[in-house]
């Protein structure tokens, strides 16, 4: 491997998605990194592995988590729903701030482990409300907006498309694209979700086609970042492709892997 030239330096940021409550890891996914970039999904809903995780089956148990992701995995959305809501009316109360306490209790924890300096941005699953108030100085949020590390120029568009999952943080496909306008032309484009290419928004293990975004794959067409990165697809068919001049990475599903992507890069003297 060459030596890098006197006076420039190697940068090198780690990236993580669709953590799912992995507060075990996140506090080492900042090791030998100068940031950390998340790209959401903090929030652990319920575990399509183990079904035994997240906030679901502590409401409602193992049993019923087995059935909600029998249906969903079958695309029987409107029995899905309908078995959820025979299940909340179950329990009573509030449905909106049982799920928000328990949310409350699983941000506290991971935006607590997010080393310094860290970069994030919404998934689908996360409540974007709510991370004004845990957020610490060392994370930046950012949606729809671009920051700087390391000499090169990163944007970031969080939140998912909507689909019949109504997960939290979905929105239209007009206000999505123009976040992605927003951004514009940057070096390394960071988004929750992938552009729409079938191999990208397969999911191997739950069978189905995820929403990637139409908008996100015509401005890597456009503009040509050096980088996409992504995550949402927890087992991808392809986890990498070129489109055009752009590297298309899923950086993984850190709840199962516990390791980040790594992106490195050389900056020149004089420019940070």
């Amino acid at each position: 491997m060459a030596s890098t030239p006197p006076g420039n330096r190697t940068m090198r940021v780690h990236v993580v998605s669709d953590v799912h409550g992995n507060a075990r890891d996140l506090p080492r996914a900042g090791e030998g990194a100068d940031a950390l970039i998340c790209l959401g999904d903090l929030v652990l809903f319920l575990d399509y592995a183990d079904h035994s995780r997240g906030i679901f089956p502590d409401l409602f148990g193992a049993a019923n988590a087995d059935r909600l992701v029998e249906l969903r995995t079958a695309r029987r959305f409107e029995e899905a729903r309908d078995f959820g809501a025979g299940l909340w009316a179950g329990i009573g109360g509030d449905r909106r701030a049982a799920i928000e306490k328990a949310v409350r209790r699983q941000y506290a924890e991971l935006f607590a482990a997010f080393p310094t300096p860290t970069y994030a941005t919404y998934g689908n699953v996360d409540m974007p409300p709510l991370w004004s108030e845990y957020a610490g100085p060392g994370t930046t949020v950012l949606d729809g907006e671009r920051v700087e590390i390391g000499g090169w120029v990163f944007g970031f568009v969080g939140g998912g498309l909507r689909t019949p999952m109504r997960t939290p943080y979905e929105i239209g496909d007009e206000e999505y694209a123009a976040k992605i306008e927003a951004v514009g032309e940057v070096d390394v484009l960071c988004t929750h979700i992938p552009p729409e290419v079938p191999e990208l928004v397969y999911d191997t293990v739950a069978r189905r086609f995820e929403r990637g975004s139409v908008a996100l794959l015509e401005a890597i067409r456009r503009t040509r970042p050096r980088y996409a990165l992504f995550g949402h697809v927890h087992q991808p068919l392809v986890r990498r492709m070129r489109i055009g001049a752009t590297e298309c990475v899923n950086v993984g599903h850190f709840a199962g892997s516990g390791t980040p992507w790594a992106l490195e890069w050389t900056v020149n003297a004089g420019r940070g």
